[in-house]
């Protein structure tokens, strides 16, 4: 039987809040057109130093990005070799009398990357998860854009006293006399900036245009707070229905007197990003009858909020999974070998597990699985395929749908394990 084969390596990530790649852009097409034009010019040296902080530079996490074009430097007075994700180290070209170095690549799109550099024989520098947008992320030509409201704030109930910020957002294609599906993404915060890190807005518009996804009404709502603490945990990590309910019986009425939403389960999906992630999960989970389409990236299917004999975590749901009644749930799963293992559980072990037990018991489901760390860079390049997969046969006159195992799944194997060599390095 053929193995999938997985390599759990020593997680080097960082949590969601990390340093991410794309803070304060450089331009990289200009710096690849002077590279390539003058690859040896003081000019090209100047727009270097220009282009990047000089600590990025010296640090050797210096890197600019524009779609599939990537640009490198560092500041090394001995001579580096570039590491790009499992690829061969390549020599870099040299600058101001050795003393800078660079490299230009051209990588995969919709997907991240990660890097570092070899010296003197030892590793240094590099990021884990910078981010290779793809077309859709670039809002096409003739794509009208939809319409976000502004930061509105709601007071809850269910968590008394707990205040959310959320954000609403229509594509162009939105008519208020017709009911439309409803997607609701967790940390919406890191959603609602067009060309921000997630591009959420881009994709949503050039997928509904290109009819690859039907008419949807996001709600991007950020955790809560309640007398200053923070409750992103308690909402999201905390295995039971009181969140869903927040959702149902708060949010989406809410919504709902504004704008014209559909309320089965087949026209509702919901999305997040580590404990993000399982909350979305969860969501469905306990009631599959209002949430049937599932997006987790780097879910934590973990032990955070795990108390003994008082409350279950999500490091259960691998078994919930096997061994409770199959939900009518479609669910996307992402993750990397590079994600977290730390005193919760093991991020990229649980996933796999999840995708296991989702297919033991013959679900819907699709594991994506690569080299990233932990954060939210993964999941946001790989927006329009998770999107075009979730809501792919999505058909407005209907209301329900028996979610069955895709065909060529059923033919594979349960995914494998296999021990990489470990070293320091590693």
């Amino acid at each position: 039987m053929t193995e999938r084969n997985i390599c759990p390596l020593v997680c080097l990530a960082l949590w969601l809040g990390f340093p991410a790649a794309f803070a304060a852009p450089a331009d990289a097409e200009k710096l690849i057109a002077m590279a390539r034009e003058h690859p040896d010019s003081a000019e090209l040296a100047s727009a270097i130093r220009e282009a990047f902080p000089a600590a990025e530079i010296a640090k050797g996490t210096a890197v600019a990005e524009q779609g599939p074009d990537f640009f490198f430097a560092i500041e090394s007075t001995s001579e580096p070799r570039i590491v790009i994700d499992e690829d061969a180290p390549a020599p870099m070209a040299p600058l101001d009398s050795g003393k800078l170095h660079f490299y230009i690549a051209s990588l995969a799109t919709s997907r991240t990357h990660n890097f570092h550099y070899l010296i003197d024989g030892a590793s240094f520098g590099g990021k884990f998860n910078v981010i290779a947008y793809g077309p859709e992320s670039y809002l096409h030509p003739g794509v009208k854009p939809g319409h976000l409201t502004e930061k509105r704030v709601h007071t809850s109930t269910i968590y008394p006293g707990m205040q959310s910020d959320f954000w609403i957002y229509t594509p162009a294609e939105y008519d208020p006399k017709t009911p439309a599906a409803v997607m609701i993404w967790q940390d919406g915060e890191a959603q609602v900036e067009r060309d921000g890190p997630s591009r959420s807005l881009n994709v949503i518009d050039n997928l509904t245009a290109g009819k690859q996804i039907p008419v949807i009404v996001h709600i991007f709502i950020s955790p809560g707070t309640m007398n200053g603490k923070r409750m992103r945990s308690i909402e999201y990590d905390t295995v039971s229905d009181r969140y869903v309910r927040f959702l149902l019986e708060e949010i989406l009425p809410l919504v709902g007197r504004e704008y014209a939403l559909r309320t089965d389960a087949y026209s509702r999906a919901i999305a997040g990003e580590s404990s993000g992630g399982i909350c979305a999960f969860n969501a469905a989970w306990f009631r599959p009858d209002a949430f049937s389409r599932v997006i987790s990236r780097v879910g934590s299917f973990t032990s955070i909020q795990w108390e003994k004999e008082a409350q279950e975590g999500g490091n259960d749901y691998p078994f919930r999974v096997r061994r409770e009644a199959k939900r009518n749930i479609r669910v996307w799963l992402q993750d990397g070998f590079n994600d977290l293992d730390n005193q919760f559980g093991s991020w990229p072990l649980q996933n796999i597990e999840m995708a296991n037990s989702l297919k033991y018991r013959g679900y819907n489901f699709h594991l994506s699985f690569s080299n990233n760390a932990h954060g939210r860079t993964p999941g946001f390049a790989e927006d329009a395929e998770e999107l075009t997969w979730l809501w792919r046969g999505y058909d407005a006159s209907k209301t329900s749908e028996e979610f069955q195992m895709d065909p060529a799944e059923k033919d594979l194997p349960y995914y494998r394990v296999r021990l990489a060599e470990r070293s320091p390095e590693k």
